[in-house]
């Protein structure tokens, strides 16, 4: 009777397993399935007429023009997507029979109540991603925020498709939009400065070049020349209240040597510079949208966790990475790290990788919404990066206080 009992646990355990399976399944289909066709609405003509309703009854503040507006976009595109989801999950769970698969028509069905109240019964208040007043987090990487939906609203329609989860928006390369935006690089005169420019204006943005050798800089459309270098960086103030993205880039590699001017300089550059930049650049996150479109990328390289044969080198990257992380516990914006593999650049003539390939790389992973951005040919970062980041960031939480 015990065996038998234990057969029965294993047989109990299996089927619980298997359900689960089934039902995390349906729930990632029927977000892929609402969310491609949110992206569908608005590239198919006959599709974006009914949509463009949802679009138009909103305020810069997420508040709503009318009642009536907001009930005939909730008809027009909530009760209607839901509709169809339900009807496609319903569909797959019919056709491929696991009973796990109909808890993703449960999780249909949630969106098509939720349309239902507001649509007959005008309430508002279930629409959480569209709660009206200031933003006052920045976006989230696991779920869609109020802060990540704003920005499909009011910064680029074409982008921020998800709806709860995003992961759509990490596939498609929607998660960020840099179109249109004003993007401050220092260290542009450089290699990846040059070629993050070069990618950043193929991508519609425009760049204000900050560097201590404008004129190294080549005239072209959406692009500013700006003349700056380290310890004046209040100088650059008023500049960067218009900047929606700083990406700090600026370094030095003073290589084997170790003589107090060699720290002083390293240090100097590669690290106190980046963090008063970084600080300043915080001071200018203010307004009421700030939160959704400002951020910034920092360079501190795989020197991180990896030798760079260069010991002041490393320890000035180690020790920029370090405060980043801590930073970023009370960051006021996003801030994504770029941990960079050795490329070909005044700073490093012996890099494996082209400026080129790395600059691709960061935007690829940028679009997709990673906050570190892992760039390199050396497989051992793509490990053990991620368990020092984690690491140190959980050690700052428990022991410093914001």
């Amino acid at each position: 009777m015990g065996a038998g009992l234990q057969i029965n646990w294993v047989v109990a355990m299996y089927a619980g397993l298997q359900f689960a399976a089934w039902g995390f399944l349906s729930i990632l289909i029927a977000e892929v399935v609402r969310d491609s066709y949110h992206a569908a609405c608005h590239h198919i003509k006959w599709l974006s007429k009914w949509h463009n309703k949802h679009h138009q009854v909103y305020k810069r503040d997420l508040s709503i023009i009318s009642l009536e507006a907001y009930k005939d976009s909730q008809l027009y595109h909530d009760i209607v997507e839901s509709i169809l989801l339900l009807i496609v999950i319903s569909a797959i769970a019919i056709i491929f029979r696991p009973v796990g698969l109909w808890l993703g028509v449960l999780y249909a069905a949630t969106f098509l109540y939720g349309a239902s109240l507001r649509y007959f019964l005008g309430k508002v208040e279930t629409d959480y991603t569209h709660r009206p007043g200031a933003l006052d987090v920045i976006p989230s990487v696991w779920w869609v925020n109020r802060t990540y939906h704003w920005r499909h609203h009011f910064d680029d329609v074409n982008a921020y498709y998800s709806g709860v989860f995003p992961l759509v928006d990490k596939v498609l390369g929607t998660a960020l939009s840099v179109k249109g935006k004003t993007v401050a690089l220092t260290g542009a005169s450089g290699s990846l400065g040059k070629a993050l420019t070069a990618e950043l204006i193929a991508k519609n943005a425009k760049v204000i070049a900050l560097t201590t050798n404008p004129e190294n800089i080549v005239e072209q459309p959406r692009v500013k020349a700006l003349a700056w270098k380290s310890g004046q960086e209040s100088e650059l103030l008023e500049h960067l209240r218009k900047v929606d993205i700083l990406i700090i880039n600026h370094g030095v590699n003073v290589y084997g040597g170790r003589s107090c001017a060699d720290i002083d300089k390293s240090f100097e550059v590669n690290t106190f510079s980046a963090v008063r930049l970084m600080d300043l650049f915080f001071s200018t996150v203010t307004g009421a949208d700030a939160k959704a479109t400002k951020e910034i990328w920092i360079n501190t390289s795989e020197a991180e966790v990896s030798p760079a044969l260069s010991p002041l080198y490393e320890l000035s990257k180690r020790t920029l990475g370090n405060i980043i992380t801590l930073k970023r516990l009370d960051s006021p914006c996003t801030v994504r790290k770029l941990i960079l593999g050795p490329f070909k650049s005044q700073l490093n003539p012996y890099g494996v990788m082209s400026a080129k390939q790395v600059a691709k790389g960061i935007l690829f992973l940028a679009r997709r919404d990673f906050r570190n951005i892992i760039v390199t040919v050396n497989p051992l970062t793509y490990i053990f990066f991620p368990i020092k980041e984690f690491s140190s960031w959980l050690y700052y939480r428990i022991f410093s206080k914001g």
